[in-house]
């Protein structure tokens, strides 16, 4: 497996902890970093150039859905995927008219739901090489 470099942007210390060790566990090769807010996202995506992130809808400083195009005029190849504990058909619709690759919602997704995204993001990303 090649190394990932993957963001994780949630000011929810339990949900990002949680994400990590699933990340981590799944895919160790996984390069991980994480931010717990709005204002270091677009500094840090400039830097550490990762191919995937996580990224909240509501965060402290700026929220996860003006940041979304932000991001991708800074790197277009890297698939965004919106977190949100909120379910919602507007933010969903609102998440990908920004820009946003994927949605998932906090209380409903499962652990194998992400993994199996994490997986068809890897083997697409292959197949595109």
């Amino acid at each position: 497996m090649t190394k990932i470099k993957t963001l994780i942007v949630e000011d929810n210390d339990n949900f990002r902890r949680a994400l990590r060790d699933l990340l981590q566990t799944k895919f160790p090769l996984m390069i991980l970093e994480e931010l717990t807010n709005g204002h270091e996202v677009l500094a840090k995506v400039a830097s550490f150039q990762p191919e995937i992130i996580f990224l909240d809808i509501r965060l402290p400083g700026e929220n996860g859905l003006s940041l979304t195009p932000q991001i991708k005029k800074l790197l277009p190849a890297i698939k965004i995927i919106i977190l949100t504990a909120h379910d919602l058909p507007e933010y969903r619709e609102a998440a990908y008219q920004k820009g946003a690759d994927y949605f998932l919602a906090k209380g409903t997704t499962s652990n194998t739901e992400i993994i199996n995204l994490i997986e068809n993001i890897i083997s697409s990303a292959r197949r595109n090489l």
